[in-house]
């Protein structure tokens, strides 16, 4: 970057955060609230780990709104160019409770995230958002921002586009969500996303179901194929694949680590978070990598996608 492009954020994520309903036990109607948002979750533990963070997104001029402004406020998240939306609301869901596991129930349609258009994102203003992405270390996107809706889809490739243009880094998770998308379309807005994309994140679980690989080298090589440099494929328990386009930078697994598993909701969005706040900080990929395995593991080990992200002391203490 330029002396006139100095980063202020070290790590930007775009995306639809959402409030979360979740019922405290099966078949009875109370709920505790909380908040989720794979690249809300991700920011946050970015934060947790000592990154300079800031969100983009648009919110509902509503209560839920204001609640998770609330909460980027006191995790050091900067929001000087959210948005809100007197329009539409904030999206919310619910997690029910039964015999077949746990269930989702998303209230998002309409939302006022889904309505990020391009035209909002290159507002380039002082607070706007093209400023944050000019001022950035390393952007986050995720497939569920590309899947909310088609405006929200080209925000998300503008976004990619502008932050390169300034000297960042992108970071792309598919983190697929069929119930929101059609497989072709995934397919083919996935597949643009990662060359659009410097580091890309996927999942074992993910690709099998996107592309039929079930093989983290497949992965890796269908990664840099569509001009990805680097690809890190989380593997669950067994660790992480870490690959660059690199010739002489050689393939390596991180293993993952054991321990008492309570609830893996927001597992990958830690990891997300961690492995890009250490890269933004300096670590090399394989330390980043470590770390992101060392919160992960500590995040998994309770309830919640937000509160048991780890902060940096936890993490190093661990490690």
């Amino acid at each position: 970057m330029t002396a006139a492009k100095q980063p202020v954020w070290d790590v930007v994520a775009l995306g639809e955060a959402l409030v979360e309903f979740n019922q405290t036990r099966p078949g009875e109607p109370q709920y505790l609230q909380g908040f989720g948002g794979d690249t809300s979750n991700a920011v946050i533990a970015a934060a947790r780990a000592g990154a300079r963070t800031a969100y983009l997104t648009r919110l509902g001029s509503d209560a839920f709104g204001q609640a998770l402004l609330d909460l980027w406020a006191r995790e050091g998240v900067d929001t000087t160019a959210v948005e809100r939306d007197a329009q539409h609301p904030t999206g919310i869901y619910f997690v029910t409770h039964g015999a077949a596991g746990h269930e989702f129930s998303y209230l998002r349609a309409g939302s006022a995230a889904s309505r990020m258009a391009p035209a909002w994102l290159l507002d380039a203003s002082a607070n706007g958002p093209a400023t944050v992405l000019q001022q950035c270390r390393i952007l986050h996107v995720s497939g569920i921002s590309l899947a909310v809706s088609a405006s929200a889809c080209d925000t998300a490739y503008e976004a990619m586009r502008v932050a390169r243009a300034a000297g960042a880094r992108v970071a792309f998770d598919p983190n697929l969500r069929l119930k929101l998308w059609p497989l072709a379309r995934a397919r083919a807005c996935i597949a643009h996303a990662v060359s659009l994309c410097d580091i890309f994140l996927p999942g074992l679980d993910d690709m099998a179901a996107l592309l039929g690989l079930h093989d983290a080298h497949a992965i890796a090589d269908w990664g840099h194929a569509q001009g990805a440099a680097t690809v890190v494929v989380k593997l669950g328990a067994d660790g992480v694949l870490l690959s660059s386009a690199d010739p002489a930078v050689p393939r390596q697994r991180v293993a993952g680590r054991s321990v008492a598993l309570v609830d893996a909701t927001g597992a990958g969005d830690c990891f997300d978070g961690n492995l890009l706040a250490r890269l933004a900080l300096g670590d090399d990929l394989a330390a980043a990598v470590r770390y992101a395995n060392a919160a992960a593991s500590l995040a998994v080990q309770g309830f919640g996608a937000v509160a048991p992200l780890p902060t940096t002391q936890q993490v190093r203490a661990l490690l």
